[in-house]
Formats: C-alpha cells, sequence, structure tokens
C-alpha cells in the first residue's frame, strides 16, 4: 500500500485539528482520527488521503450500464471502484467495498497508478473513464489526477455518484470531468436520514444543478424506487418537477428497481407498475426522456421521439439492439434534435 497522499481540500485548525472539505459533512479530525467516510486521515494537522490509488474493482463496462443512455450511447467505458463512502445506504448493492473500515486493512485491494489506469483503457479499446462501484468523491485526489491524464488522452470521463460533494471540490473537478450521473434517491428529509444517513440531501441537489448549470457537464439522474419508502405519487411528482425546473426538460432520469438487499432484505422487488406509473408522471411533468431500470426488454428502457412517438433507441438491459437515428442525432421522421453527446457507436459481443 503506499503513503497516504495529502488532501487537496482541507482547514487546518487550532489545537492540531483539521476540517475536510471534499464532502457536506466537512468532518473535523483530531491527529490521528480517521473521518466518516473511512479514508480521511488527520496527520499533524493535515488531512490526508489513504486510498490514493487502491482498487477494489476494475472492468470494461457498457456506458449504459452507469447509466448514461444519452452520453456516447454503446461506448465501452474502463470503469474504476476505490473503498469507502461518505453515505451507509441501508440496502447497498456494494456494502463489502463502500462500508469497508480501511484502517483495519484492504488487503484485496492492489494500487494502480493514474497512469497506469489510462493506460488500461487504451489498451483495451475504451472509449473513456469511469469511476463508480463506491463512492468517488472520497477519491478526489485520485480521480483528479487520473482525470487530466485522460483528458489529454482524448477519454471522456464520468462520475457515477451520490453527489454529496462540496463546491469547492466539484468546482475542482469540473476541470477533468465530463459527466456526472447523479442519484437522487428521494424527496423527503426523513428519507434520506433513514437511507443514507444524512440529516439534509440540499447538498446533492445543488451539486447536480452545478454540474449542469455552471460547470455544464452532461447529467443524468437515477432514482432507485424501494417499495414503502420513495415510491409515492408525491414523490414521483416532485422529483420530476425539480428536474424539470432545474436540469431541463432533456435530462434524462432512470427510474430504477430495487432489489431487496442488506437491512431491507424484506421488502418485494418494487412492483413494475409502479415504475411504469412513475414514468408516466415524470413524462406528463413535462420530462422528455424518462427511463426504467433493472427490467430487461421493458419499452421503457428504449428512447422514443419526445415529437412524434417514433422508436430511435431499442435496448434491452445495457445492449443497443437497433439504433434508427440520423447521424447527427436527429429523429429520421420528423427531424427533432435528440440531446445525444457523441455519436452512437456499434456494441460488440452483442447476440440478437
Amino acid at each position: 500500500m503506499p503513503e497516504f497522499v495529502k488532501a487537496h481540500l482541507f482547514e487546518s485548525l487550532e489545537g492540531g485539528t483539521a476540517r475536510c472539505l471534499v464532502c457536506p459533512r466537512e468532518c473535523v479530525l483530531k491527529e490521528g482520527q480517521i473521518g466518516f467516510c473511512g479514508t480521511r486521515v488527520n496527520q499533524g494537522g493535515e488531512i490526508y488521503s489513504m486510498i490514493y490509488g487502491m482498487v477494489s474493482s476494475v472492468a470494461i463496462d457498457p456506458i449504459e450500464k452507469k447509466p448514461l443512455f444519452h452520453f456516447h450511447p454503446g461506448s465501452p467505458c474502463l470503469s474504476f471502484g476505490s473503498f469507502g463512502c461518505n453515505f451507509r445506504c441501508i440496502h447497498c448493492q456494494n456494502w463489502s467495498i463502500s462500508h469497508r473500515l480501511v484502517e483495519k486493512g484492504i488487503p484485496d485491494g492492489r494500487y494502480l497508478s493514474p497512469q497506469d489506469g489510462v493506460k488500461i483503457a487504451l489498451e483495451n479499446q475504451a472509449k473513456g473513464i469511469s469511476w463508480t462501484y463506491n463512492e468517488p468523491t472520497i477519491w478526489h485526489e485520485y480521480t483528479m489526477d487520473m482525470g487530466k491524464i485522460a483528458k489529454e488522452k482524448g477519454l471522456y470521463t464520468v462520475y457515477v455518484t451520490n453527489g454529496f460533494i462540496t463546491p469547492q471540490a466539484l468546482k475542482e473537478l469540473s476541470q477533468v470531468l465530463d459527466a456526472f450521473r447523479v442519484d437522487l434517491k428521494g424527496w423527503e428529509k426523513e428519507f434520506w436520514r433513514r437511507i443514507c444517513k444524512i440529516d439534509d440531501p440540499a447538498p446533492v441537489f445543488r451539486a447536480a444543478y452545478e454540474a449542469k448549470n455552471k460547470y455544464h457537464m452532461h447529467v443524468e439522474v437515477v432514482t432507485n424506487v424501494i417499495p414503502t419508502f420513495n415510491d409515492d405519487d408525491q414523490t414521483f411528482t416532485n422529483l420530476a418537477r425539480w428536474i424539470l425546473d432545474n436540469l431541463g426538460a432533456d435530462c434524462p432520469w432512470h427510474i430504477t428497481r430495487f432489489v431487496p438487499y442488506l437491512e431491507l432484505s424484506h421488502l418485494p422487488y418494487t412492483p413494475l407498475s409502479t415504475l411504469e406509473r412513475g414514468r408516466s408522471i415524470g413524462l406528463e411533468t413535462g420530462l422528455k426522456f424518462v427511463y426504467l431500470g433493472n427490467v430487461p426488454g421493458h419499452p421503457g428502457e428504449n428512447t422514443f421521439c419526445p415529437k412524434c412517438g417514433t422508436l430511435l433507441i431499442e435496448r434491452y438491459g445495457f445492449w443497443i439492439k437497433k439504433n434508427l437515428l440520423s447521424s447527427n442525432n436527429h429523429c429520421p421522421k420528423c427531424g427533432e434534435k435528440i440531446n445525444i453527446v457523441g455519436s452512437i457507436e456499434r456494441q460488440k459481443n452483442l447476440f440478437f
């Protein structure tokens, strides 16, 4: 394991304490104390990252797996994950890495330099890099360094994030980040307290707004619909209206099926009718692209022209079966411009 790397964003305080400024928890740490995320420590009155270059997972994914449907569709993306998180979601599918206590050791992790990460992406003909699986915000220094190299080599860059990031960190990150795939997990504060263990989701909504409107990143939103927690019509309506008013009608919203896990293992899978109701509410509110996730083969995975209703992209899960868009991403029937970044690539290893 390499030596710890000094954090980019912190404030030294009196008595040898220091405040981390990467996420809105802004943990104030005494000498030797580790932050809530389990990855940042006070050494000598300064904050250091304990996970710089420590990789838990590396995989080539279709960009649709993030999910991103309007950003370089069909392209292979090299995905990296590390350890730790600034949330403690009680249903986390990746809890084995995101809830990891780094100070107890990470024998299943390995060091990968930013240079080598980009090299692997290029060798595997990936079109971009994403930081995902656990929360990339707490990997800030590493993703910044890799992002700079990736951009120099012509690769796109993606955060798959809970959006719990400070304005300072987002501003710095904007230098190297192209896409911000953010979870808007619910609406009511009580939901966020119970599910994510944060008191106020306002920083998440602020980060999504700034990523799109201040830093001009491509933004797509995901809401995982948990039965009895965030599956009511008012939640769907509030989220749809917020997206429409703050991110625009063209912003894709992915409404995904919950899978029972951890402390929520007793709940059922989200009924398909609930997902369809949420999609209808999103479209009726004025959003042009509302997708259903974790329901392979459902028409809600497909892209339709918001003007004339023509099927434009047919998907099955993470795979594109048909692309009927014109070469410049317009509807071939009515000419409507579709807000897709980049051209649609023909996917490899696809059998239909």
